[in-house]
């Protein structure tokens, strides 16, 4: 089905669009814990530096594909170099496996966010509610289903009308929440039983001061291989998202100053997630707080220090988890539209039939998701020492194997083979200064290529 292609109104729709994507629930749960176990400044510092080459020369390179081609990522390898079309399918692939299990994990948030909106948040800090939730058959299913309808709703109301006027308004809303939660965990102090007095500052010095203890060769390593792996949450590269979106850039408009903002937006609200989480969770639970991560961090570690809050407590849950909620929607809005856009591209669908088909797909596995805490439960040893089931085995599948993957074969189609200047030539379409020109080319050609393969390599076991 031809047609004029949708696009953003403006730059700020875009950026908001692009950073809604990145800010997700790995930045909230996932940045924090490898910041402390990492060194925590080490960390910062290695997670800027790559930002700023790493996460950058992938940034630019998928929204100039994006918006050279005109098309969704399934499409757009084709068009960029028809013997790579099957990158697109890599691409369309990857975003299919990722949302079921997120819109599973996504429901969890949701429930948690209606029990403290609902005066019910004390309950959640009790032994083995959490556990009781995703082990039941049905409840779960049911907030998967209703957090993918939230998903599909925004999605099958467009680019301008949906995603974009979404983006406007959760984006400030969320950039507050996490602006004034990060400012209250770092004023908070506490006195634990045994007499020891915390406070925030205390955990912010965790997070922010460069740990050099026994640093050798070999935890840096494991720290930039860290730091790579977080950058395809924090930018949402790898998943064909920001090819999608950057074909719904202008032409006319100022890429280079977008990818600047993107990177600045998504680096600052990684960084707040850091200050939000860290302070709190080392006030209460000091330095052995910090292991925790990903559902253990979100629905057991903090609850537990919500409600010894008292009243305080309640109120600072209900906004997490509402700022949570935000923000993995806004995720999943970007996964959804990747998919559905690759469907309208590809086989001249309508977006509301392109909606409603993947809809039914996503509920169907993440369907299986849910089951697979309960009926279809099973353990299975992976590479990366996880003991898995359906959930774990997804994010295995997409985050350790077909992300890097991808990355790598898209930086040897670019930097080898249709050449940098294809995608120097679009950035700078409309007279802009690439200031960063001598960098990407080197960082396309030989750097992205070489960390990819030793982070896919790390992924599988190899090493």
């Amino acid at each position: 089905m031809a047609g004029k292609r949708s696009s953003f109104s403006g730059t700020i729709g875009f950026v908001l669009a692009a950073a809604g994507s990145a800010v997700g629930l790995g930045n909230i749960w996932r940045f924090p814990y490898l910041a402390a176990k990492d060194g925590g400044g080490l960390f910062l510092l290695v997670y800027l530096i790559l930002a700023v080459t790493f996460g950058f020369t992938l940034l630019t390179t998928e929204l100039a594909i994006g918006r050279k081609t005109r098309r969704s990522s399934l499409s757009a390898y084709r068009r960029l170099n028809p013997r790579f079309k099957n990158l697109g399918i890599l691409a369309l692939i990857i975003p299919m496996v990722i949302l079921p299990y997120y819109s599973a994990v996504g429901g969890w948030v949701m429930k948690y966010t209606v029990a403290y909106l609902t005066g019910n948040g004390a309950e959640t800090a009790t032994d083995g509610y959490f556990n009781n939730f995703i082990s039941s058959e049905t409840e779960p299913l049911i907030y998967t289903i209703l957090f993918m309808a939230a998903t599909a709703y925004v999605v099958y109301r467009g680019v301008n009308k949906g995603i974009e006027s979404s983006s406007k308004i959760l984006m400030p809303i969320l950039l507050l929440m996490i602006v004034g939660i990060a400012i209250f965990s770092m004023t908070f102090e506490y006195t634990s039983d045994d007499g020891v007095t915390r406070s925030g500052l205390d955990g912010l010095k965790v997070f922010v001061i460069p740990d050099f203890t026994d640093l050798t060769l070999d935890k840096l390593s494991i720290t930039i291989m860290d730091a790579i792996g977080q950058l395809f949450f924090s930018l949402s590269v790898a998943t064909g998202i920001m090819i999608t979106y950057g074909s719904y850039v202008k032409s006319e408009d100022n890429l280079i100053k977008s990818i600047n903002k993107i990177e600045i937006f998504d680096t600052l609200v990684a960084f707040l997630a850091g200050m939000m989480i860290i302070p709190v969770v080392f006030v209460f639970m000091g330095q052995e707080g910090m292991n925790h991560s990903g559902p253990g961090l979100m629905f057991i570690c903090l609850p537990k220090i919500f409600s010894s809050m008292g009243t305080v407590g309640t109120v600072l849950g209900a906004v997490f988890f509402t700022m949570v909620l935000f923000a993995a929607l806004t995720s999943a809005i970007s996964m959804m539209e990747g998919i559905v856009a690759s469907f309208i591209d590809k086989f001249g669908y309508s977006r509301r039939k392109s909606t409603a088909i993947e809809f039914v797909i996503c509920a169907v596995v993440g369907v299986l998701v849910c089951l697979g805490y309960n009926i279809l439960y099973f353990e299975l040893p992976l590479p990366n020492g996880v003991t898995a089931q359906i959930l774990d085995l997804l994010d295995y599948i997409s985050n350790n194997m077909l992300m890097p993957l991808l990355a790598l074969l898209t930086c040897v189609l670019v930097g080898w083979i249709t050449k940098p200047k294809k995608i120097i030539d679009e950035i700078t379409l409309n007279g802009e200064p690439f200031t960063r020109k001598g960098l990407y080319v080197v960082m396309v050609k030989y750097i992205a290529p070489i960390l990819l393969m030793l982070l896919l390599f790390k992924s599988v076991g190899v090493f």
